[in-house]
C-alpha cells in the first residue's frame, strides 16, 4: 500500500509551530509526502522542522494577534495550491481555545477527504476524525495524542522532544566563553518583563559571574540595548534568521526568557531554560518542553487565565515581582545539577524542584 501524501496545518506563530514538530515527525514518518500548512509568523519555524518536506503559507483571518480580512480571491488561491497537493489526507492542529473548522472547510474544497482535528463544536462532515483532547495536556502532547488517533506514530528512537534541524556554530556571535542567555522580548507586553526588570536581571546574572548575552529581533533592539547596558553582550537583530537564533541557544548554558517563541527554540536545541512565565496561560500547556527548566512567577496572579495581552494589574507584578535572589538561584539549579554536561533536573515551578521533563 502506497504511503499517503499528507498535510499537516498549524496556522499559528513560530512556537506554536515548534511544539506541533513531534507531531509533524510522526506524520512524515507513515507519509510519502508532508507538507506543512502555517501562517507568516510560523514560517521560518516551519522550515526548521524535520520531516516537512514543503511550506505553504497562509494568512488566515482567524489567528493571530493582528488578523486582516480576507477575499474569495485568497481563498480560492488556497484552495487551489491544497488541490494541487493531491492530499490523501490532512490535521488540522489548534489550541484548545481554537476551532478548526474553518480550516476544514477549505480542506474540504480543496478535495482532502481525510480530515483529522481536536474539535468541541460538531464538525458535520467536515472532519473524518473529531477528537477529543484530554483536560489540561501540553500542546505538543495534545498534538501527538490527535496524530496517534489517526493512526501515526513516532518512529524508533524518536523521544518526541522538540527538534530543529542542526543550528549553525556561532560563536563569531557570541564569543568562545560559556554564557548565559537572556531574551527579553515577547510577542505581547504581558508575557514579559518590563526593560528594566529585564536589565536588572542582566546586571545581577553579570554580578553573579555569568556571561550574559541578549537576544532579539532587529525590531527589538532599542529593547536589546537597553537591557543589555554594560553587563551584557547586546546582540539584538545580529542574528539573521530563527536558524541562526538557534545557533546562539545552543551554545549556551542556560536560556533565561518569558513564554515566547525562543523559549521553545532553545528546547528544541536541548537547553535548559528558566523560564518568567506570566499566567495569563496555562503553564501546563506551554511551559518548557522536555528540557530541564525552572519556572518563575506567580501562577496564581489576578491575571491568571485571562489571556491577556497587556497586564491588568499596576506594576506587573507576577514577573517584575521576581526577586534577584530567585533567578539566580535557579540559573544555578540548572547549572550544578549537571556539572559535567549532564541532564540537570528542574522545577515546575518558583521554590519546587522536581523533574523538568513532561511525561
Amino acid at each position: 500500500m502506497t504511503a499517503p501524501r499528507s498535510l499537516v496545518v498549524r496556522l499559528d506563530s513560530a512556537g506554536d509551530v515548534l511544539l506541533a514538530g513531534p507531531a509533524v515527525r510522526a506524520v512524515a514518518a507513515g507519509s510519502s509526502h508532508t507538507t506543512l500548512l502555517c501562517g507568516p509568523q510560523g514560517a521560518p519555524a516551519a522550515r526548521l522542522l524535520p520531516g516537512v518536506d514543503q511550506v505553504l503559507v497562509y494568512d488566515a483571518p482567524w489567528v493571530g494577534l493582528e488578523p486582516g480580512r480576507t477575499s474569495r480571491e485568497e481563498c480560492e488561491l488556497l484552495v487551489d495550491a491544497l488541490a494541487a497537493g493531491r492530499f490523501d489526507q490532512g490535521v488540522i492542529l489548534v489550541s484548545y481555545h481554537q476551532s478548526p473548522l474553518p480550516t476544514a472547510l477549505l480542506l474540504a474544497l480543496a478535495g482532502v477527504e481525510r480530515v483529522a482535528a481536536d474539535c468541541e463544536e460538531y464538525p458535520g462532515s467536515l472532519l473524518a476524525l473529531r477528537h477529543r483532547r484530554q483536560p489540561g495536556r501540553h500542546e505538543a502532547e495534545a498534538a501527538l495524542d490527535l496524530v496517534r488517533a489517526f493512526g501515526h506514530r513516532l518512529p524508533p528512537g524518536d523521544d518526541g522532544s522538540l527538534r530543529v534541524l542542526p543550528p549553525p556554530e556561532s560563536t563569531r556571535l557570541t564569543g568562545p566563553e560559556p554564557y548565559v542567555v537572556l531574551h527579553p522580548g515577547a510577542a505581547v507586553a504581558s508575557r514579559r518583563w518590563s526593560a528594566a526588570r529585564a536589565a536588572r536581571a542582566v546586571a545581577a546574572l553579570h554580578g553573579a559571574g555569568h556571561r550574559v548575552v541578549v537576544t532579539g529581533s532587529r525590531a527589538e533592539k532599542d529593547l536589546t540595548a537597553e537591557v543589555a547596558g554594560r553587563h551584557g553582550l547586546d546582540l539584538g537583530g545580529a542574528t539573521n534568521d530563527l536558524h541562526e537564533l538557534a545557533g546562539v541557544l545552543a551554545g549556551a548554558r542556560v536560556v533565561v526568557t518569558g513564554n515566547t517563541g525562543p523559549m521553545h527554540l532553545a528546547c528544541a536545541v536541548g537547553t535548559p531554560v528558566v523560564c518568567a512565565f506570566a499566567p495569563v496561560v496555562p503553564a501546563g500547556r506551554w511551559r518548557p518542553y522536555r528540557v530541564p527548566h525552572v519556572l518563575l512567577g506567580d501562577q496564581d496572579a489576578a491575571c491568571a487565565g485571562s489571556r491577556a495581552r497587556a497586564c491588568p494589574v499596576a506594576g506587573h507584578p507576577c514577573l517584575d515581582g521576581i526577586g534577584d535572589g530567585e533567578l539566580l538561584a535557579a540559573v544555578d539549579s540548572l547549572l550544578t545539577a549537571a556539572p559535567d554536561g549532564g541532564s540537570p533536573v528542574g522545577a515546575e515551578a518558583a521554590g519546587r524542584r522536581d523533574r523538568g521533563a513532561d511525561a
